[in-house]
Order: structure tokens, then sequence, then C-alpha cells
């Protein structure tokens, strides 16, 4: 299978990089980018970048990123289990574009869950799995909509599939077991474009 993660952002940097962790001798950051959407709305994108292309990143500066979007599982038992990432390999000024895209290929490692929102829509969630170096996976959850969640609705575990959308986040309230709400982010990949599958 021909490995696709590829992310293009250009959004305002919201804050100063914090400190993440260590890796193989390299120290990684994270900070959020502010990505606004043509219809207004934005999606504040969690960004990790390296120590090496921290001189760029200031609060309310505007810049393009490119790189991949990545998983991992949270094992502290707060907030979501699966944590997403956008890992940044290319860092320069913004464009002054609107820029939002991810090209992804991956397999189906969940069956489609495909409903109908309370107005009519269709709408298919998939988790898919892209592979990355050494032999290791990203667990990425995608949503389609419309006749996109029809087709995909159709697919299977197993299955790969090379999809065009952009990063998206939204906030959803949690019941915890006190019985109190708490407010959370999630973080899918929108489906725009459905480019090629296997089934």
């Amino acid at each position: 299978m021909t490995t696709k993660n590829e992310v293009l952002l250009e959004g305002q940097a919201l804050d100063a990089p914090e400190w993440s962790h260590e890796n193989h001798g390299t120290q990684f950051y994270r900070f959020s980018l502010q990505v606004p959407r043509l219809s207004g709305q934005v999606d504040t994108l969690p960004v990790l970048v390296s120590d090496a292309q921290l001189e760029l990143v200031e609060p309310e500066r505007c810049l393009r990123i490119r790189g991949q979007l990545r998983s991992f599982n949270n094992r502290s038992g707060v907030g979501n289990k699966l944590v997403l990432t956008v890992y940044a390999q290319d860092i320069e000024p913004g464009l002054d574009e609107l820029c939002n895209q991810i090209t992804l290929t991956g397999a189906l490692c969940k069956e489609p869950i495909f409903r109908r929102t309370p107005l009519g829509r269709s709408i298919c969630d998939l988790m898919l799995a892209a592979p990355r170096r050494y032999g290791r996976a990203d667990y990425l959850p995608v949503i389609a909509w419309g006749q996109l969640a029809v087709r995909s609705s159709r697919l299977h575990v197993g299955d790969t599939l090379t999809l065009e959308g952009r990063v998206q986040s939204r906030t959803y309230h949690k019941v915890l077991d006190s019985g109190e709400t708490e407010e959370r982010t999630a973080y899918e990949v929108s489906m725009m474009r459905l480019l090629d599958t296997d089934a």
C-alpha cells in the first residue's frame, strides 16, 4: 500500500509553544493553531514542533505548516483515549491564504457506522489505520457526509482507501461518572473526496 499522510495548514498561532516530550535527543513542543474555515467557523488544532522550528512560532503569527496527522493512546485516564496531533515537518510564514488540507491513505480498522442526523442528512464514521515507518500506524477518525457517507458505509474492515479532506475540531460534552459534564474537544478528518478504494 502506498502510504500517504500529508497535511497542509495555514493559520494563526494561538499560544506560545510548551514543552511536550523528548524523543531520540530531540525536544518537542506543542502549541495551538487557529485555522479559519470558509464558513467563518474556526478549527483550533494541536501542533507538535521540534526545537529546531521554534523560532518561527509566536502567538498571533500566521504560519503555513506541512506535516502529518499523528495519533497516540492516552493512558493517563484523563481526557480522550486517542489523542490526535499535527506533527509539523516544515514551518514557514503564512501566505495569507486559507488552507486546511489532508490527503490520507489507510486501511479501515473498524466497520463503518452509518446514521442519519435529525434533519435526515447521511453521516458515516470511519476509523482509518495509516501506516507509518517502523511498522507503526496512526489511528485516525474520519467523518463523511451525504453521498460520501453512503459510499463509505459499503466499505469493510481491511479495505484500503485514499481520501482528501480537512482536519477539524469540535467540542462536545462528556458526562462523567460523578454525573457532572465536562467540555472536551475532539479532532477528526472531514472527508471531502474519496479518491480511491480497493473495495
